[in-house]
């Protein structure tokens, strides 16, 4: 049974920071592409950034370059997503998925004021 369980949201002042943590059960996680997407109120979904676990290769969106970092620790099936100098505009829930195999978390909650 495959799993996606996000923690580390919260609030915090624009400039500030926050670490979210996506742990990984199953199979999942090997050789796969685990990505964040965000979805403010109103908005569409978007993706922020993708990691593929077993090259390593990220990318991102174009609004967080230079400002978020995804990172893996394979030896914990866990996929991070550092998120610095935050902008009231990265509000949002934010989601941790594995889109190739349709797989989703519940999501944790980021407020930027």
């Amino acid at each position: 049974h495959v799993q996606l369980v996000e923690s580390g949201g919260g609030s915090v002042p624009a400039g500030g920071s926050l670490r979210l943590a996506c742990v990984v059960s199953g199979s999942t996680y090997n050789g796969n592409c685990l990505s964040w997407f965000r979805q403010a109120s109103g908005k569409e979904r978007e993706g922020v950034a993708t990691i593929t676990t077993g090259t390593g290769n990220t990318d991102y969106a174009d609004s967080v370059k230079g400002r978020f970092t995804i990172s893996q620790d394979g030896a914990e099936n866990t996929v991070y997503l550092q998120m610095n100098s935050l902008k009231p505009e990265d509000t949002a829930m934010y989601y941790c998925a594995a889109p190739l195999s349709g797989y989703w978390g519940q999501g944790t909650q980021v407020t930027v004021s």
